[in-house]
């Protein structure tokens, strides 16, 4: 939904934007861990780490990427 957003207001689908980019590295390391788990049978300290590195991703991702990078999204957390 984000991309429809961003084609609607911006008229392109990627800004290539660190808060654009971290999101996406966020689901492919999400979507890794279900591959893995599904496909491989990850089970037990694999799954966990990778489990709690994805945690620490989206944790950078929301909190991080904003007062660390320059981009479109910083506007949201100028106080």
């Amino acid at each position: 939904s984000g991309c429809i957003h961003a084609k609607l207001v911006w008229g392109h689908f990627w800004n290539q934007d660190p808060k654009e980019v971290w999101a996406l590295i966020s689901w492919v390391l999400y979507a890794a861990l279900i591959h893995e788990r599904l496909v491989v049978g990850w089970q037990g300290r694999r799954a966990a780490f990778m489990s709690i590195l994805g945690m620490a991703v989206l944790l950078f991702t929301f909190l991080g990427v904003n007062f660390l990078f320059k981009g479109y999204h910083e506007s949201f957390t100028s106080w």
